[in-house]
């Protein structure tokens, strides 16, 4: 059984991102799409100095999945995984088309997702999602900084 703890991200504002881990039940056993009854993701702001308080961002409240968009049958391994040579069988776009997750430059975000499996217990991982980074378009010119912390 794994060790709960967040996964460290980076993220833009208003801006999409991908979250990518590899999910296992508590016997170690990676999920596959039919361990799986359901899933559900919300986005909070994060106060910080204060790890207890948790707002929710409009729009990506207790938001259902459909499990075979996010999980795969296979441990995948491509250009976008760099964790290790094991690979991941959870993968996530959020969409912001409709409401913005990241808005603030600076902020702290968790993405928290509930997994329901067919049996055992809830599956719940995290992303601490860092918006430290700021895009911008300025007389027509793209410029990335980051922000000092």
């Amino acid at each position: 059984m794994a060790i709960a703890k967040d996964i460290h991200a980076a993220v833009f504002s208003n801006a999409t991102a991908v979250f990518m881990t590899r999910v296992e039940n508590a016997s170690g056993q990676v999920i596959n799409q039919a361990s799986v009854v359901s899933i559900t993701y919300t986005v909070y702001e994060l106060v910080k100095g204060d790890p207890n308080t948790l707002t929710p961002v409009a729009g990506h409240q207790n938001v259902a999945l459909g499990i075979s968009n996010v999980v795969f049958d296979t441990l995948q391994l491509d250009g976008a995984w760099t964790v290790d040579s094991i690979g991941y069988n959870f993968r996530h776009e959020l969409d912001v088309s409709l409401n913005e997750a990241f808005a603030k430059a600076g902020a702290i975000y968790q993405v928290r997702y509930e997994l329901t499996p067919v049996t055992g217990q809830k599956i719940v991982f995290r992303f601490r999602a860092f918006n430290n980074c700021v895009f911008r378009t300025r007389h027509g010119r793209t410029s990335l900084g980051r922000l000092s912390r």
